[in-house]
């Protein structure tokens, strides 16, 4: 890929409309006024109603900060009204991203288009960055209470474009695995579930990524819980995230991410290795 090639990169709606630049660099003022003031972490989070883990989340711009929050630290660290001058932008940005994105999902989607390497482990539907747009229409109309089709639209255009980190420069590393049941589901029919099962081959078969698929005849098995995603930011430490019915977790604290981190590397020991895996989806659109 030459360097004019990079340069022209897709961007994420994130991107183009400045919300991961404006969270990134409100979260390195932060730090350096938090520094600057001589407090620590947990100091400074016990000063504005949050744990030293928020605190870190947000100075890594990892977690967005809320306006009161930048209130409160921009009396308290000598900001001199800095970071206040940021929230007219900071509220205009988080408008924008509502129209994208549910509220809760919009900062792991800032994080995912920065990603260097994505692990995810799938139980119940393919992950949304897989999904083909007639699945994704499927999975939106079915979701409930029901959306209007303006917003489902909306929801399958921009998850459509999240798909455009297959092809950024440097390639991110990317591992998916997913339970057997996953590809069995015939989520919008079963013309969508052999398109689905299409797009998971073509996927698997990229360089950069590693496909398996986790049997569902397995005696034994290491997480019967959530499904859940580990993500690497460029130039950030690897966090976790998780949703159950509509709740996310967005997981930084070190020693819980390399929990996720060591359960996700027994369940792709124990999951179908990739060409197995490949050659288990191709056995599945024959026998359809």
């Amino acid at each position: 890929m030459t360097d004019v090639q990079q340069e022209r990169r897709p961007e994420t709606p994130a991107e183009a409309d400045g919300t991961t630049g404006l969270i990134t660099a409100l979260g390195k003022m932060l730090k350096l006024l938090r520094e600057r003031a001589g407090l620590t972490q947990k100091e400074f989070g016990a000063m504005v109603g949050y744990g030293p883990d928020a605190i870190s989340a947000m100075e890594r711009g990892v977690r967005v900060p809320q306006p009161d929050m930048l209130v409160k630290a921009d009396e308290l660290l000598g900001a001199g009204g800095l970071l206040v001058a940021a929230i007219p932008e900071l509220k205009e940005a988080m408008k924008r991203a509502r129209t994208r994105h549910p509220e809760w999902y919009r900062g792991y989607a800032v994080l995912e288009a920065q990603a260097v390497s994505l692990y995810d482990y799938s139980t119940m539907g393919v992950l949304g960055l897989l999904q083909t747009e007639d699945y994704a229409r499927a999975v939106f109309t079915q979701r409930y209470p029901p959306l209007d089709e303006d917003t489902i639209e909306r929801r399958v255009a921009d998850r459509l474009s999240r798909q455009h980190i297959f092809e950024q420069w440097p390639l991110p590393e990317f591992s998916f695995i997913m339970e057997q049941a996953v590809l069995e589901r015939p989520i919008g029919g079963v013309d969508v579930q052999h398109a689905q099962l299409r797009q998971l081959l073509r996927i698997g078969r990229m360089r950069n990524v590693q496909m398996q698929v986790m049997p569902t005849e397995r005696h034994e098995h290491p997480c019967l819980d959530n499904s859940f995603t580990l993500l690497t930011p460029k130039g950030k430490e690897q966090v976790g995230y998780m949703e159950s019915q509509g709740y996310p977790k967005l997981v930084t604290d070190r020693e819980e991410v390399r929990v996720l981190a060591a359960r996700y590397g027994i369940i792709r020991a124990q999951a179908l290795n990739p060409h197995e895996s490949l050659d288990l989806i191709e056995k599945m659109l024959e026998e359809r």
